[in-house]
């Protein structure tokens, strides 16, 4: 797919997808969900993914005037808009077969706003914020925050972001734990990198079974853990990566990890 409002691009063993809409603070039209989807499914190899905006935002929200996607405004627009192109790639986030990172640099808003918060890691710069601003229009929270924001930090907090429609700071985000860490705006893109190029540099196999047990965690009874824990380091054992694993250690040295 040729790609209009994302930048793709490898660093190392990072894919870095970045959103390119800078003149609309990277709102986000249909489009726009489509191919970050498209890329986050061809991974060209990359061991790790990094998100992160151009400009002075991260994304804005949904782009209601973008080409073609004027029928957002709309109740039957918004659902075809959602089930076509939005819930696909959030779904295509949380099947991502290696880490996630996001690098925050300015507003996250609406759908950018869940697509920030689906990576494994968030960064965020001081000077951004989350906002749930659907209320503000007459509308509910969507791209999945209702299910991740109460996960996240619990019934009371995400009720005050989804009924209030307050913007949240970086700063305020992490003591939250809606997010990993905020950081100062000049490191932003270097601390994101520098975690990802790690998480690209470790067991992938165990990695990517790891973010999907998560997932399942949230949705599962104790019994159902244990058997999908048992079940993934089945996978992980038979990988070269813990052959590598174990025998680093028995030879007290560093492993080098293949993602194997």
């Amino acid at each position: 797919m040729e790609y209009e409002t994302i930048l793709v691009d490898h660093v190392g063993d990072v894919l870095k997808i970045t959103l390119n809409r800078p003149d609309r603070l990277n709102a986000c039209p249909p489009r726009m969900a489509v191919e970050i989807a498209d890329a986050l499914r061809d991974q060209g190899g990359a061991r790790a993914i990094l998100m992160t905006g151009s400009g002075r935002a991260f994304c804005s929200g949904a782009d209601l005037s973008a080409d073609g996607a004027s029928s957002i405004a709309t109740g039957k627009g918004a659902y075809g808009a959602l089930t076509q192109a939005y819930n696909p790639v959030m779904m295509a986030l949380s099947r991502a077969p290696v880490p996630v990172v996001s690098a925050v640099n300015g507003p996250a808003a609406g759908i950018g706003c869940s697509l920030a918060l689906a990576s494994d890691f968030v960064f965020a710069s001081r000077s951004a914020y989350f906002l749930q601003a659907f209320v503000n229009i007459g509308l509910v929270p969507d791209g999945g925050a209702s299910w991740m924001l109460t996960r996240l930090i619990g019934k009371a907090r995400a009720t005050q972001m989804m009924m209030l429609g307050e913007k949240i700071g970086a700063e305020q985000a992490e003591n939250w734990g809606l997010i990993y860490k905020a950081v100062d705006d000049a490191v932003l893109q270097d601390e994101a990198l520098a975690l990802a190029t790690r998480l690209a540099a470790g067991p992938t196999v165990a990695l990517g079974i790891m973010r999907q047990n998560l997932v399942k965690a949230l949705e599962s009874d104790y019994a159902s853990a244990l058997l999908t824990e048992a079940e993934g380091q089945l996978i992980a054992g038979d990988s070269g990566d813990a052959l590598e694993g174990a025998t680093s250690f028995l030879e007290k040295r560093k492993p080098a990890f293949t993602g194997k």
